[in-house]
């Protein structure tokens, strides 16, 4: 089972850290997360099961 980090974009934590490892060291998932956030385009507190 996939455990998803953003509910909004579907990111999981394989994907943060499969990104890691072929950007040697570097993902970029986290701060498209952050700029979600600010343009109000998040919903993670819609579509979080626990409303997070």
């Amino acid at each position: 089972m996939k455990r998803l980090i953003c509910y909004c974009f579907g990111h999981s934590e394989a994907d943060i850290r499969l990104e890691v490892l072929k950007n040697t060291g570097v993902s970029n998932i986290l701060e498209e997360i952050i700029v979600a956030k600010k343009n109000g385009s998040c919903r993670c507190d819609e579509k979080h099961p626990a409303g997070r």
